[in-house]
């Protein structure tokens, strides 16, 4: 029954996704860029800037690859998100992250070929971000897919009535976790060092371009 639900969460994404491309398309004017780095799977990576980042990187990799995105616990209170997130996404405590968010994590990274997961873990400029990517990737032996999503003017769109930037997603090439830790001290405490690797990431993403 288990695979006949994600087959069926499969379709209803891929409609979902494309009926998100009519709008998505022309209303950014979208170019998405190395889209053949997405094949063997791994752990999206994007800096979280706005709500259109989800619909953008979904369109992005189209509807023939379902990301399942790893979600802060207030979007599934959102109305209009709640039902994207409940279907498509593994819902977590971001504040008090404890061991059934971790089991959580573990599960959706066992099951499913493509993980999104946005580091910042919010919308908020200059948000620290958090070492979770980083850990699933070292744990699981997953690869790190950076997606840098370029906009051409004011981003998210601010004024009334909207004026929306041209954007270009660029998919980066997947690379091991391993490489943020080139470099860094032996004798750092764990804690520290993700924390290292986590900032080392947002730069490899914001350097990415295809």
């Amino acid at each position: 029954m288990e695979k006949v639900a994600d087959k069926l969460r499969d379709l209803i994404y891929g409609i979902l996704v494309v009926l998100a491309s009519l709008v998505i398309y022309p209303l950014f004017r979208l170019r998405v860029r190395g889209r053949k780095h997405l094949r063997g799977g791994g752990i999206l990576v994007a800096r979280h800037r706005s709500y259109w980042d989800i619909p953008v990187v979904c369109v992005a990799c189209g509807p023939l690859r379902r990301v399942h995105f790893i979600a802060r616990r207030g979007l599934a209170r959102n109305p209009i998100f709640a039902p994207f997130v409940l279907g498509f996404a593994t819902v977590i405590d971001r504040d008090r992250f404890g061991p059934d968010d971790f089991k959580k994590m573990l599960r959706a990274a066992r099951r499913y070929k493509l993980l999104g997961i946005f580091p910042e873990g919010t919308t908020r400029p200059g948000a620290e971000p958090k070492t979770g990517a980083v850990r699933l990737a070292e744990m699981f032996k997953k690869p790190l897919v950076p997606v840098n999503i370029v906009p051409q003017g004011p981003y998210p769109p601010r004024k009334f009535p909207p004026k929306f930037p041209k954007i270009t997603v660029h998919i980066g090439k997947p690379f091991p976790v391993e490489e943020l830790a080139k470099g860094l001290p032996p004798g750092l405490a764990k804690p520290e060092r993700y924390r290292f690797m986590a900032a080392r990431l947002m730069e490899t993403i914001d350097d990415t371009v295809v």
